[in-house]
């Protein structure tokens, strides 16, 4: 793998480490461990489990932002100036984003959860479940993206502006295809939670991310910058854990009882990263984009921010309920299938180049 280049303002080329190769082991451990524990200490989840004000978890709130201003502390925002050098891949990536990822899930819920699997699963969660799975895609990963696009030497200021660009999208497309597809699917929209689950964990964590990461890049330049990054890294990962053992600890029962469902669940969310992904190396490939750009176009069009996610589904429906559960289905899954996608696209760039892509 060659070394990839950031251009100034951004951070390092990251490669993974040790917590984000193994993130599915991790995420496996704390299942394992929040049912246990949840089974030895059902009086303290619960707890923690309606620790609630205005409806907002404050147990959940507090990890959400370890975990999101972290991780939104790496955009620069300013990189939007440069979106208009790779407007064809911006544009492909946008689409399938926001136009098709969305919308493709909820027919895969439709498809999967409400027909073909509904014997198999509880009858009661099935609108839960299709909401979750809902959340999971109605927004695209702004953190993982950029191990992703390096590792398959993605163009660095593509990569960049486009995640930024999806930053400033979301603030203001995310709720409503939320409240159009879950209403859509005839589930019940919670308005005022949805909108206050944008103001509190994609709005304030935007604002603060971008003023703190002035605040640094004034008083010590880039080497503050990545010092700081460098010792949240953990404490973001460690608030992701921590919510996960939180969720099965209160999940847990209805887990063991029905392991299947996981199973179930990660076939839409399979099906939809592989056809997003398809999609948008594809239409890249029909539009002559270079293939460094169509690379983290492709992996950026298929993931998804699950951390945003999990945040929501508990926010909307709970933390037993089936929508916490298909979310966090999407993290377990999220290394492993991501890392496949990075495979065919190295694989596959013989392929795509002889297809006439030029310097797009």
């Amino acid at each position: 793998m060659s070394e990839t280049t950031l251009p100034a303002g951004a951070a390092k080329a990251p490669v993974m480490g040790l917590f984000e190769r193994w993130l599915t082991l991790w995420v496996a451990l704390c299942i394992v461990a929040g049912i246990a524990l949840g089974q030895a200490l059902p009086g303290f989840f619960h707890a923690l489990g309606t620790a609630t004000v205005a409806e907002v978890n404050l147990p959940v709130a507090i990890l959400v932002w370890l975990m999101i201003v972290p991780m939104l502390l790496k955009i620069d925002l300013g990189a939007l100036g440069q979106v208009g050098a790779h407007w064809r891949g911006i544009a492909t990536t946008v689409g399938v984003n926001w136009l098709v990822k969305p919308f493709s899930m909820a027919l895969l819920g439709w498809l999967f959860i409400a027909h073909l699997f509904r014997p198999w699963l509880p009858a009661d969660q099935i609108d839960s479940y299709i909401a979750g799975l809902i959340l999971l895609a109605a927004a695209p990963c702004t953190a993982m993206v950029f191990v992703w696009s390096n590792l398959v030497d993605g163009e660095p200021h593509f990569t960049l502006g486009q995640v930024a660009l999806n930053d400033v999208i979301m603030i203001f497309a995310f709720a409503p295809v939320v409240g159009l597809l879950l209403g859509l699917s005839a589930i019940t929209v919670p308005w005022d939670t949805l909108l206050l689950s944008v103001v509190l964990y994609i709005v304030i964590p935007v604002l603060v991310a971008q003023l703190w990461r002035s605040r640094l890049l004034a008083t010590g330049g880039r080497p503050r910058l990545d010092r700081v990054l460098a010792w949240l890294a953990p404490w973001s990962l460690t608030a992701l854990l921590a919510t996960l053992v939180l969720l099965f600890g209160l999940q847990g029962e209805q887990i063991v009882r029905q392991p299947l469902v996981i199973l179930l669940l990660a076939v839409p969310i399979l099906i939809q990263v592989y056809f997003n992904a398809g999609l948008a190396y594809w239409l890249n490939r029909r539009l002559g984009v270079a293939w460094c750009v169509a690379g983290p176009s492709a992996l950026i069009g298929a993931s998804n921010f699950f951390e945003l996610a999990v945040a929501a589904a508990i926010a909307l429906f709970g933390f037993q309920s089936g929508a916490a559960l298909a979310t966090v289905v999407g993290v377990l899954i999220e290394v492993p299938v991501m890392l496949s996608v990075v495979q065919i696209v190295r694989r596959s760039r013989g392929w795509y180049e002889r297809g006439g892509a030029g310097a797009a």
